[in-house]
């Protein structure tokens, strides 16, 4: 009993000094995920996770992913395009550009490939140059840290959904192959991600 009555102090004390020290690790998310608050501003090709180098839209081409056919970038990252934009205006900017990387320049289709969509550029309020595909700005998604991940599909964030982008433009339905597990069809929200 005497052990109890002091532990709880020591206890206190330990909590304080590591909220002192550091308050990443307390954020509830995962390193990953907190990361992102201080870094490089969004229009930077440095702030996509594993693609960095990928936020050139050169050599836009088409690919088949278990949910269906989407585009991607000469370096084989989903596209995608944000619900909140308006045709012709981002509607991410700060930390959901972070997580949301624009696709900056001029885009244009891979050698070989044929788009039915029209391409075309919007201007970012950072004065950069933001690649359309049918009036829709478009984005990469940090979570997809390797070529032909399809992680930023269906999520609702940042005020909206985001979508892969489809040849025709599109949505890609969040539960195509639907994983074997029982279904009660009331829209629970999750996307099996």
């Amino acid at each position: 009993m005497r052990n109890r009555w002091w532990a709880a102090p020591g206890a206190a004390a330990a909590l304080a000094l590591l909220a002192a020290c550091g308050s990443s690790a307390a954020s509830g998310g995962s390193s990953a995920s907190s990361a992102p608050a201080s870094s490089a501003p969004a229009s930077s090709s440095a702030t996509t996770g594993g693609g960095a180098a990928s936020t050139s839209a050169a050599g836009i081409k088409t690919a088949s992913s278990g949910k269906g056919t989407v585009l991607e970038t000469a370096q084989g990252f989903t596209i995608y395009w944000f619900a909140k934009d308006t045709p012709g205006k981002s509607n991410c900017t700060g930390t959901c550009a972070t997580f949301w990387p624009p696709l900056i320049g001029k885009p244009s289709a891979a050698s070989g490939s044929s788009l039915s969509g029209t391409f075309g550029t919007t201007k970012r309020a950072d004065g950069q140059l933001q690649a359309t595909y049918n009036g829709h700005p478009l984005y990469l998604y940090k979570g997809d840290t390797a070529p032909g991940q399809i992680h930023g599909n269906g999520i609702n964030t940042s005020g909206g959904l985001w979508w892969a982008m489809t040849p025709s433009g599109a949505k890609l339905t969040a539960a195509s192959p639907a994983p074997s597990k029982s279904s009660s069809g009331g829209g629970g929200g999750g996307y099996g991600y």
